[in-house]
């Protein structure tokens, strides 16, 4: 296991702009509306020796940074109503208690203040509450927005909370970052990089707003690790939780819902959704998740569609069925769901109920099965044979009666599989006949359940007589 780095603090101090600032890359949300954080936000980040170091034997530190929602997150003045009027601060007990496991199982907590606004009756509150569990030794005491040298004075009033020493950072400049990692690396036992963390399936869970995606993922640890509640809406980052399960390690990315953008209610959706786009990008494996209590809506087609473009294997996964299955016949769903979703018609399908735990390990095993197909790779030989006996059985047609011809054909990479196809007239292949090929290629191919990329390419005989052709014209 990864040791845990955990920023906590009160609404606003700059918690997830120092969680990106770490991690070197934009991942938690940045806004001024107070809670826009709310689940645990983590990421793996890699720390190197001191430059001072003269040892080549000393090795980085890898561990798992985790960025929480603010303490008291209501308590702030405004945005405590959603779009539909929905009360926010019942939101705050949950939030707590992510906060609460996060500095529970951290093995050093970075205890975040606005040294511009000065210690609150907050900071306090939560000075106590960390030294109730008894890891006041773990507490790094930070000063956020020390944007010059006139703050400076100001971060040092911060070491009054009693956690030793306080480090004035600026998340906005990157001033004392530097000297901050240092202290990381010293405090950490050293570590190298994971690999199996590296390979673990990550599986990005997609879908409408209160479709069931965090309930899945806490069905899946057995515990509240991400916030349910019937407000819509109430996830807004991409939340990353591994698993393990019979010995596979995998990271379920819990994303916001999703909803039509004429809808978006404020910028936070808006990075909501990027959040997850880039969660669909970074993924292995997709799952699609459906309410089985509502009807397909254009939300789903759309997600449906970014999928297919980004060629993600992609379990669908129908939740709630319990609440209709005394009603509705599994086999009538199945040909309900192809003609809304056409273009997932070669997804495998799965039934479960995420709040009675039913079957959510075989959506799982599942996405484990298409991760496999995905890194497949099929012989040249194998593809060869099996792409002439399709062109033979019926090749495209064309109304010029140019006869098509293949010369050659690869796999040239895999997740997804990709075949690439020499041929003498590329635009006899595309549309249509692409179609039909990937269907019939789907009965053969050990890959059958996922996104197939056909790439064709005219032979450079073919160009440059082509090119000669119409220069003479």
């Amino acid at each position: 296991m990864l040791p845990v780095i955990a920023i906590v603090g009160r609404p606003n101090v700059g918690k997830s702009s120092l969680f990106n600032r770490l991690a070197g890359e934009r991942i938690s949300i940045v806004d001024p509306t107070p809670g826009v954080t709310r689940d645990r936000v983590s990421t793996i980040i890699t720390i190197h020796p001191p430059s001072e170091i003269d040892d080549d034997t000393a090795l980085p530190r890898v561990a798992e940074l985790v960025d929480t929602g603010g303490f008291g997150i209501y308590s702030a003045e405004g945005a405590r109503f959603d779009d539909a009027g929905k009360d926010l601060a019942t939101l705050a007990p949950d939030i707590e208690a992510q906060i609460k496991a996060a500095i529970a199982s951290a093995d050093l907590i970075l205890f975040t203040v606005d040294a511009q606004s000065g210690i609150t009756s907050l900071d306090e509150m939560i000075a106590t509450m960390i030294r109730k569990t008894g890891n006041a030794p773990k507490v790094v005491q930070l000063a956020n927005k020390v944007d010059g040298p006139s703050w400076e004075a100001h971060a040092a009033e911060a070491s009054a909370l009693g956690f030793g020493e306080s480090y004035g950072v600026s998340t906005k400049s990157g001033m004392g970052i530097r000297r901050l990692m240092e202290t990381l690396w010293s405090r950490l036992d050293a570590t190298t990089p994971d690999r199996a963390e590296d390979a673990a399936m990550k599986v990005a869970i997609v879908g409408r707003r209160n479709a069931g995606k965090s309930s899945l993922v806490n069905a899946l640890a057995g515990a509240p690790r991400v916030i349910v509640s019937e407000i819509p809406g109430t996830t807004r980052d991409s939340v990353d939780v591994r698993f393990e399960l019979d010995g596979r390690t995998f990271i379920a990315i819990d994303t916001a819902g999703v909803r039509k953008r004429k809808s978006w209610a404020d910028d936070v959706e808006y990075y909501s959704h990027t959040r997850t786009e880039s969660a669909i990008r970074r993924a292995d494996v997709a799952i699609l998740l459906l309410d089985a209590s509502e009807p397909i809506s254009h939300v789903e087609k759309t997600l449906a569609g970014e999928l297919v473009e980004a060629y993600k294997p992609t379990v669908i996964v129908v939740n709630k069925w319990d609440l209709v299955e005394r009603t509705r016949k599994p086999g009538d769903y199945l040909d309900y769901l192809s003609q809304e979703l056409p273009m997932l018609s070669f997804a495998p399908i799965v039934f479960v109920s995420a709040k009675n735990i039913d079957k959510t390990s075989e959506a799982i095993a599942m996405a484990f099965n298409l991760h496999t197909q995905a890194g497949h790779r099929e012989t040249t030989g194998k593809l060869n044979a099996l792409i002439q006996d399709i062109l033979t059985e019926r090749g495209p047609s064309s109304k010029l009666g140019t006869l098509a011809k293949v010369y050659y054909i690869s796999q040239i990479a895999t997740n997804p599989p990709t075949i690439a196809l020499v041929v003498n007239k590329p635009a006899l292949f595309e549309g249509t006949y692409e179609r039909y090929l990937l269907n019939r290629l789907r009965d053969e191919v050990p890959y059958s359940e996922v996104p197939i990329k056909l790439v064709f390419s005219a032979r450079r005989r073919e160009e440059k007589g082509a090119a000669g052709r119409g220069r003479r014209a």
